[in-house]
């Protein structure tokens, strides 16, 4: 459910839609079957722009916990000196935690989720009536107790049928070493694209496919459905 705000900061600086946003969706996956909830706001100013979101997870299957067993957050800044300015230095933070029952002890255990600072650019296409938005970050990645790496970000936005439908999402590849059992992986691999029908300019309904590799304490692929609702300030 992150990110896909992004692609409406553009479209924010054209005045033609809304910044912030709740989303609610179910998410079908193995060992999930819960509620995820994701906030996302997007302030512009004549100096850049500042976007956060944040998720939580209520009661996974594979948590044992019920309630919020996860929360996650991202900041980003980034920075520009004029309007027509394409090419835009950028800063982000990543943190969270994750909670689950352990039943040795008889309570709930918890882990953070690794703090990752990332520092690069962002540069963005887009048509002349911001129907059609791509957005390609490059960035160098530190993750805390790990060695540093990168990521490299991609967003989009196409709108269609005089913004009825939307196909929004990101697709995100970094390189972090994970160990699952014996075996190590350098690189994580994450999208999750999103199709929205706007019953009008506040309310929509759909869902997203989040497709990963090595994420999330998972190794190998994963394909996780939700089906959502959206409301728009």
């Amino acid at each position: 459910m992150k990110k896909v705000l992004f692609i409406a900061f553009i479209v924010a600086f054209a005045s033609i839609a809304k910044a912030q946003n709740l989303q609610v969706h179910y998410d079908f996956g193995k060992e999930r079957k819960m509620v995820t909830t994701t906030l996302e706001m997007f302030k512009p100013d004549k100096y850049g722009s500042t976007f956060f979101f944040a998720d939580m997870d209520y009661g996974s299957e594979g948590s044992g916990v019920d309630g919020i067993n996860l929360s996650y957050w991202e900041i980003a800044r980034s920075f520009k000196w004029n309007e027509t300015q394409k090419l835009e230095p950028r800063v982000e933070y990543n943190g969270g935690f994750f909670r689950f029952a352990d039943d040795s002890y008889f309570a709930d255990a918890s882990f953070a989720i690794n703090d990752a600072w990332l520092i690069g650019a962002q540069y963005t296409w887009n048509n002349q009536d911001f129907s059609k938005v791509f957005t390609l970050q490059a960035n160098y990645k530190t993750i805390r107790d790990k060695d540093a790496g990168f990521q490299i970000t991609g967003v989009w936005g196409l709108h269609f049928f005089d913004r009825k439908l939307s196909f929004m999402g990101f697709a995100d590849f970094w390189k972090e070493e994970n160990i699952f059992m014996n075996e190590t992986t350098d690189f994580v691999f994450l999208t999750e694209p999103q199709l929205w029908y706007n019953i009008n300019k506040t309310f929509s309904v759909g869902g997203e496919v989040e497709i990963s590799s090595n994420f999330g304490g998972n190794k190998g692929s994963m394909v996780n459905p939700t089906l959502g609702a959206k409301w728009t300030f």
